[in-house]
C-alpha cells in the first residue's frame, strides 16, 4: 500500500511544525549538504540526516565495531564497554543534551554512531602503533578521527551529508574544553582543510552546534563508565584513592560504585544544558568544568597509563610491524591469495575509485585500521605460526 497524498500532506505539515519548534541555532534538514551524484531523497519520510544514520548503521565498518577495543584489550570479560557500546552511549547522550536544547537529534545520532569507525584493533595504543608505520611509509600519521571519514567516505562511498562528515572527523572527546563554538564549513574543500589541520596537530570545533554536543558527549559517555569499568575488574578500588575531595563530592563517587558512571552522567548533562541553553556554545559551568578535568585526568594517570594494562604492549607493537610489512610486500609483489585481497582488495563493498587512487601503504593502513581485535590476532596466528602435520602424512606419497 502507498502512502496517500492526504497522509503525506499530513506528515508534511507535522514535520514542519517539529521543525519549527528548533533552536535558531540547530542545523535544520534543508540545510543538509550532499555531494552529487546521491539516490533521490525523500526529505520528509526519511530526512537527510535521518538517512545518514541508515547509511552508517548499514556500512562494513559499522559492523566491525563489534569487536574493537575501547579500553581495556586483551581482556575476556563480556561486560565492559567496547566501542560498540561507547557510540552508542554517545548518541544517547548527545540525544538527552541535543532534545534539550532543541537541536537535530537525527544529526547528532549520526555523528556519535559514525565518530570512532576509524579505530584500529587494541585502542589508541594501536593508533601510536600504526601511526608510526605510517610516518615510515611518508603517508603521514594516523588519526582515528580522520580514519573514520576515509573509511565512511572514501572506502566504502556511502555518501554522506557534509555536516555528519565535519562532526565524525572533529570529535575530539580527549581535548578539554570550558566552551566549543562551532566553526561552520559549507564544502568539501573547506573539510579537507580541517583535516590537514588535524593531520598537522591542530584541533578545529566541529561546524554545528550538533557536533559541539557529540563532542562533549563522548568526554561524558567515557570518563564514568570506564571508571566503573577499571573498578569492575579490579584497576581501582571503589574508594578510588587519590581522587580529589571536590571531584569526589560533585558527581556523589561515594557507596555503591555501580552509580558513579550514572551519577557523572546527570551531573554534566543537567550543567552542560543549564549553561548551553540558547547561548549557540556547548559550555561548562566553571564547578564542573574544573571536575570534569580532574577526572579526566585521574583516569589517564590510573587507568590509561596503568602498567598492568600495557603489559603486552611491546608484542602488539611488533605485530603490528610485522603485519604491515607482510601486506605491503604481498601487495607490491602481486601475491592474489594474501589475506587483504581477499578481504579488503577484492571485496565488493570497496569502492573502485578508492583503490584506483591509494598507494599500497594506504591500502595497508586502510586493511589494518579495519581489524577488529579478534581477526587481528587471528590473522597473526595464520600468518605467523607454523602449523602442524598429522604424522603419518609427512612425507606421504600419493599412491
Amino acid at each position: 500500500m502507498e502512502i496517500t497524498d492526504v497522509q503525506l500532506e499530513k506528515i508534511t505539515r507535522r514535520q514542519e511544525e517539529k521543525a519549527a519548534l528548533l533552536s535558531s541555532h540547530a542545523c535544520r534538514d534543508d540545510a543538509a549538504i550532499r555531494r552529487d551524484g546521491g539516490l533521490p531523497e525523500d526529505r520528509i519520510i526519511r530526512p537527510p540526516f535521518f538517512r545518514d544514520v541508515d547509511r552508517i548503521i548499514h556500512s562494513r565498518a559499522f559492523s566491525r565495531y563489534i569487536d574493537k577495543t575501547q579500553v581495556f584489550y586483551l581482556l575476556d570479560n563480556e561486560q565492559i564497554t567496547h566501542r560498540a557500546i561507547h557510540i552508542q552511549l554517545v548518541a544517547k547522550i548527545g540525544r538527552t543534551i541535543g532534545r534539550a536544547l532543541s537541536l537535530n537529534e537525527d544529526l547528532i545520532e549520526a555523528i556519535a554512531l559514525g565518530h570512532d569507525i576509524g579505530h584500529p584493533p587494541y585502542g589508541h595504543f594501536g593508533e601510536s602503533c600504526l601511526s608510526t608505520l605510517c610516518k615510515r611509509h611518508q603517508i603521514g600519521p594516523f588519526r582515528h578521527d580522520v580514519q573514520s571519514i576515509q573509511f565512511l567516505d572514501s572506502i566504502e562511498d556511502t555518501n554522506l551529508t557534509l555536516q555528519v562528515l565535519d562532526g565524525i572527523l572533529c570529535h575530539n572527546g580527549e581535548v578539554h574544553n570550558t566552551h566549543l563554538a562551532p566553526e561552520p564549513i559549507t564544502t568539501r574543500e573547506e573539510l579537507s582543510r580541517k583535516k590537514e589541520m588535524l593531520l598537522q596537530g591542530g584541533d578545529p570545533a566541529p561546524g554545528t552546534l550538533e557536533g559541539c554536543v557529540v563532542r562533549v558527549a563522548d568526554t561524558i559517555a567515557y570518563i564514568g563508565r570506564d571508571l566503573q569499568d577499571a573498578i569492575e575488574i579490579g584497576f581501582l578500588t571503589p574508594s578510588l584513592p587519590d581522587l580529589p575531595k571536590d571531584c569526589r563530592n560533585t558527581f556523589s563517587l561515594t557507596g555503591d560504585y555501580r552509580r558513579f558512571n550514572a551519577s557523572i552522567i546527570d551531573t554534566v548533562c543537567r550543567d552542560v544544558i543549564a549553561c548551553s541553553f540558547d547561548c549557540g556554545e556547548v559550555r561548562f559551568s566553571p564547578e564542573i568544568s574544573a571536575c570534569v578535568k580532574a577526572l579526566k585526568q585521574y583516569n589517564y594517570e590510573m587507568i590509561y597509563e596503568n602498567p598492568v594494562l600495557h603489559a603486552q604492549d611491546p608484542l602488539i607493537k611488533n605485530l603490528y610491524g610485522v603485519l604491515f610489512d607482510r601486506f605491503l610486500r604481498d601487495i607490491e609483489e602481486g601475491r592474489k591469495d594474501s589475506f587483504i585481497y581477499k578481504d579488503f582488495i577484492e571485496a565488493k563493498w570497496v569502492s573502485l575509485a578508492y583503490l584506483n587512487t591509494a598507494s599500497p601503504a594506504e591500502m595497508v593502513r586502510d586493511y589494518v585500521a579495519g581489524m577488529t581485535d579478534k581477526y587481528f590476532e587471528s590473522i597473526a596466528r595464520e600468518l605467523l605460526i607454523p602449523k602442524r602435520h598429522f604424522r603419518n602424512h609427512v612425507g606421504k606419497k600419493d599412491e
